[in-house]
C-alpha cells in the first residue's frame, strides 16, 4: 500500500496517510481544519523500517 505525506495548505498540519485516507482527504478536505485540498498537497513517501541494532 502506498504511503503519502499530506501537508495542509491552510493549517500546515503534516500527516502520513495511505491510499484510502488520501482519497478521503481529497473528497472531504483536511481532517484537521476542513480546508479543500488538491493533489499537490500529497508527496509520496518511502516506507523505511528503522534499523534495530
Amino acid at each position: 500500500m502506498s504511503r503519502f505525506e499530506f501537508t495542509c495548505p491552510d493549517c500546515t498540519q503534516v500527516i502520513e496517510v495511505n491510499d484510502s485516507m488520501r482519497e478521503a482527504t481529497l473528497t472531504h478536505g483536511c481532517p484537521v481544519c476542513g480546508a479543500d485540498v488538491t493533489q499537490e498537497a500529497f508527496d509520496a513517501t518511502r516506507s523505511q523500517s528503522p534499523s534495530r541494532d
